[in-house]
């Protein structure tokens, strides 16, 4: 098996199954998976309190299971729609 060391290693691939055929002979060395790894900055994200009514809270909390997502997930990916529409249209 090869080992890239370097992005600049890697092919530009045109479909799946060709990316697929490079993997099954390549692997990446160590230092580039653990340089990939994203270590997450406690600046990156505020702790904050919101207060909800409770039955508003019930209905986030059951359209969020039905996406099986985390409800405070979705909570941050609505806000975060939100406010790229509000720059777009200020």
């Amino acid at each position: 098996m090869k080992t890239i060391s370097d992005w600049e290693q890697l092919p530009d691939f045109s479909d799946a199954a060709e990316e697929n055929d490079f993997w099954q002979q390549h692997e990446l060395s160590p230092k580039l998976m653990q340089d990939s790894v994203h270590e997450a900055d406690s600046r990156e994200s505020t702790t904050i309190t919101l207060r909800f009514d409770p039955r508003m809270l019930s209905r986030i909390k059951r359209i969020a299971r039905g996406r099986f997502l985390n409800y405070q997930s979705m909570l941050k990916q609505w806000l975060a729609e939100r406010i790229e529409e509000e720059m777009k249209n200020p």
